[in-house]
């Protein structure tokens, strides 16, 4: 893994001669951010070696260089998810690519499902933690002591500083925000509502097929993590007969305003 990290990484510093400050990823519905990018160098995920190629409609595939004021970032357009056949190494491949361009921080994003009965469809979550249950873990095997130790302590998986500031932000932008912990599943269905029920009683908010694994392997190399989610619908008895994935495609763009906004006021002052 180590050896495959670096020849991605010196295939892209020749592409690109761009150091990156922040690391962004870009869930479903929300690639357009991009658009806050001035934009330097996009490279195709087909072209990087050793990249995986996104299959999920709402991911464009591609990974983005350029500034945000002055703050320069690379975004991915498109994540991986385990759900694809992709095995966590793979799913979690580029945030190590992403450590070793130079960030230091690393923004998720992500569409989930809310259990918790203040959320509505439409919000914004800040994930101040996670429960994970997905089946496959991203530090099983031999650990790679140059990336990090075996034991992480996943204490603080989001950054309550970059939390704090997000606050701060949302509130200057007239933006409102909640705060709630996200609970990762293997997916690719959408949860029954006997499973919506588990993840609230297993104490958590919402629910997603993504975020938690590359959130692991960031803390396993040290990088100041922060997790925004929308809410693009409800796991009760109502919602939960006509969910598709147009449906939430649909939520996640009517909110990505605002998310786009917040992401960018973030990147700008933290």
């Amino acid at each position: 893994m180590w050896d495959l990290v670096q020849e991605t990484v010196s295939y892209i510093k020749d592409k690109t001669n761009f150091t990156p400050e922040f690391g962004v990823i870009l869930g479903s519905g929300l690639g357009n951010f991009t658009d806050d990018i001035q934009i330097e160098f996009s490279l195709p995920y087909a072209e990087i070696p050793n990249f995986p190629v996104s299959t999920v409609e709402g991911h464009k595939g591609a990974l983005v260089f350029g500034t945000i004021g002055t703050k320069k970032v690379v975004a991915m357009q498109g994540r991986f998810h385990y759900y694809e056949g992709y095995s966590m190494q793979e799913v979690t491949f580029p945030v190590r690519v992403m450590k070793y361009l130079g960030i230091d921080k690393l923004v998720v994003s992500n569409a989930s499902g809310g259990v918790n009965s203040n959320y509505k469809v439409g919000d914004i979550i800040l994930i101040n933690d996670h429960i994970n249950l997905v089946p496959e873990h991203p530090l099983r095997g031999k650990n790679e002591e140059r990336f990090g130790p075996r034991f992480v302590n996943m204490s603080e998986p989001y950054s309550k500083k970059m939390i704090a500031l997000a606050k701060e932000l949302a509130q200057n932008e007239s933006i409102e925000v909640k705060d709630g912990i996200y609970l990762g599943l293997q997916g690719p269905t959408f949860e029954t509502l006997a499973e919506y029920k588990m993840v609230k009683i297993l104490g958590a908010d919402c629910v997603g097929m993504s975020t938690v694994p590359e959130v692991i392997v960031a803390r396993h190399m040290d990088l100041e993590t922060f997790g925004v989610s929308v809410i693009t619908d409800m796991g009760d008895e109502e919602s939960i007969e006509t969910i598709s994935h147009d449906e939430v495609l649909q939520a996640a763009k009517n909110a990505e305003p605002k998310v786009r906004k917040l992401i960018r006021e973030l990147i700008l002052n933290a």
